[in-house]
């Protein structure tokens, strides 16, 4: 068993997933009215799949983990992300650009529904910690892949196939990695947790509270970051490189969590994650010029621990539900935000530009509300007192 390698193949495939989420907004443009002709609700019906695609993959996934190991999983994921990338060089309408869409998010799913219960099992003291570092690749995937989708498209002047094609890379050099790994058994499998306690676990009204949560956390970072094209297109600045900015920040809080889980606990991150992603949502809104990365800096912030603290959460407060809990999580995002993406086209284009992200705000202004009521049950003095 060699962890690091284990860790550095895992976040190497969730770079993959990140750069088809920055790839993708780009494309946003490129099938829109000056390209392929699509409106801006089309776009987000073809971009859903990539979401609830993923929610489908890590749904069915996630118990297939403990039964087939995590790294068969991933070899699964492999072959979606190739299958999905090719499909996506020859799209020209609708209907191959939704199949394309779809294949990459099973893939998606499938990296997300092998290495989150893998980082778990790897790291069975430091999870929200290590998960948190994990998903560092996350924003940082999508910086790489805004930074490619610039150079490629707006310096160069290049082919959005050639942007597409850069993804090939590190599918590659992950497929390479994992070929001689020994993966290890997933917690539960190995902690004899039976798989009647992981579904009751599933049913707890703490788990079903945060899978409500994680639709709302989701679709904030997830349903802004992959419409910020058009949001941001009166601003007076180029959107993806304030979507770049943004992930940019993300990352460096991701890999510096350690002394703020630490700080705060996991409730503690979810709550002051909550307040600043409303702040930042709002200012966005107003924003122009050089105070829109002001303003971004406040979102980014707000939405950098989202998504890693919530899986940290339920896999220290709800262990036994496993890889499947982590899962339903991850789905319950990744299907949030395919169903928030046509709504804020639709809101998009009957209210235009970035007063659309006022109306988005709402969703963390009723976490704020939401992480206060289980900060105070999962405060830091409780959790020491607990310990």
């Amino acid at each position: 068993m060699k962890p690091t390698l284990l860790f550095n193949a895992s976040c190497l495939a969730l770079i993959v997933t990140a750069m088809t989420f920055a790839i993708r907004a780009r494309l946003g443009t490129v099938f829109g009215a000056d390209g392929y002709g699509l409106t801006a609700e089309e776009i987000g019906f073809a971009f859903g799949p990539a979401f609830w695609g993923f929610t489908l993959a890590m749904v069915f996934g996630g118990p297939l983990v403990d039964i087939l190991g995590a790294k068969k999983i991933l070899w699964i994921a492999f072959i979606g992300h190739f299958i999905g990338i090719i499909i996506t060089l020859f799209a020209r309408d609708f209907i191959t650009l939704f199949i394309g869409t779809l294949a990459i998010g099973i893939g998606n799913g499938m990296v997300e529904a092998a290495c989150n219960p893998l980082v778990a099992s790897l790291f069975p003291q430091e999870k929200t910690k290590m998960l948190n570092r994990f998903h560092v690749w996350f924003p940082g995937g999508i910086v790489i892949g805004s930074v490619v989708a610039y150079l490629v498209m707006d310096v160069m002047g290049l082919s959005w196939q050639i942007m597409v094609s850069t993804l090939f890379i590190p599918l590659v050099i992950y497929g390479v990695m994992i070929i001689p790994l020994q993966f290890p058994q997933t917690e539960r499998v190995t902690s004899g947790v039976s798989t009647t306690d992981m579904y009751k676990a599933t049913l707890s009204p703490l788990f079903i509270l945060m899978v409500i949560c994680m639709f709302m956390t989701a679709a904030t970072e997830l349903g802004t970051g992959q419409t910020i094209e058009g949001l941001l297109t009166g601003a007076g600045v180029k959107p993806i490189l304030v979507l770049a900015f943004i992930n940019g920040i993300m990352a460096l809080g991701r890999a510096f969590a350690g002394p703020i889980v630490h700080s705060l606990s996991s409730s503690g991150m979810l709550l002051f994650s909550a307040v600043f992603s409303t702040i930042g949502l709002f200012w966005l809104s107003y924003a122009t010029g050089p105070t829109t990365f002001v303003a971004a800096f406040v979102y980014a912030v707000g939405i950098c621990y989202f998504w890693p603290t919530m899986l940290g959460f339920v896999s220290e407060k709800v262990p036994e539900s496993g890889a499947l809990g982590l899962s339903i999580m991850g789905g319950a995002g990744m299907f949030s935000t395919a169903v928030a993406l046509p709504i804020i086209g639709g809101l998009y284009e009957g209210l235009t530009g970035a007063v659309t992200l006022r109306y988005i705000a709402i969703m963390p202004l009723i976490l704020v509300v939401a992480f206060s009521l289980i900060y105070v049950r999962y405060g830091k003095k409780k959790e020491m007192q607990a310990a």
